[in-house]
């Protein structure tokens, strides 16, 4: 059935409850929610009668293949739009990497939107979202674990408020499901480029940029 994304106050029984929100374009977003590290926010299958907004912290969206390993789609911070789907049922799982809170909107039927539309914004987010799928992909065929990092790195970098210096709400772990790798590869890669001059690390979640020409170049 086609179906429309219409702006009204999600009703899924969440809890913590809090305030009562409004996003960028004036629009009751209804209860914000909190989510604690780690906690499921939906699950693979789950009927998709809501879409969500990260306020703060960061989302992860991922697959659980049948051998138990899982594959993260993508990272979602503030103002990123995830869970909209073209089905009824949710396709792939949403966590909480960190602590972090998120507003949620129902999705409605075309023939129950009385008329609303979707917002230019929330378009702008959707169109988002598939050009990062397709970066996703394009990053996931790259051949050498050095290319993979440093491509996350340099995203990541991107989005940092500080300069030269990556904060990381993920884990090792995060990392390599996020780029197809295991947590070792991951590990030695880091410890190769810290050994290379490339980048430092002064702490788990922490990771400075010390030559971005270097890095840029390993990016390919």
């Amino acid at each position: 059935m086609t179906v429309q994304l219409a702006i009204l106050p999600a009703s899924r029984d969440f809890s913590p409850w809090t305030e009562i929100t409004q996003d960028e374009d004036g629009v009751s977003a209804g209860p914000a929610m909190r989510f604690e590290q780690d906690r499921e926010i939906y699950g693979e299958g789950e009927e998709a009668d809501c879409y969500y907004k990260v306020v703060s912290g960061v989302v992860r969206t991922c697959k659980f293949l049948s051998d138990g390993r899982r594959q993260i789609d993508a990272f979602l911070v503030a103002g990123d739009v995830f869970g909209i789907e073209t089905g009824g049922l949710h396709s792939l799982s949403a966590e909480a990497v960190s602590d972090c809170r998120i507003v949620a909107y129902r999705r409605v039927p075309l023939d129950k939107a009385n008329g609303q539309s979707v917002s230019p914004r929330l378009l702008a987010q959707v169109l988002r979202n598939l050009s990062r799928a397709q970066e996703h992909a394009v990053l996931l065929g790259r051949r050498s674990a050095v290319e993979k990092v440093a491509a996350f790195l340099l995203d990541w970098a991107r989005q940092s408020s500080a300069a030269g210096t990556i904060g990381l709400a993920m884990t090792r772990q995060d990392i390599g499901d996020y780029l197809g790798l295991t947590i070792e590869t991951v590990s030695r890669t880091l410890s190769q480029l810290e050994r290379d001059g490339v980048i430092e690390l002064p702490s788990v979640r922490q990771i400075r940029i010390k030559d971005l020409e270097a890095l840029t170049d390993l990016n390919g």
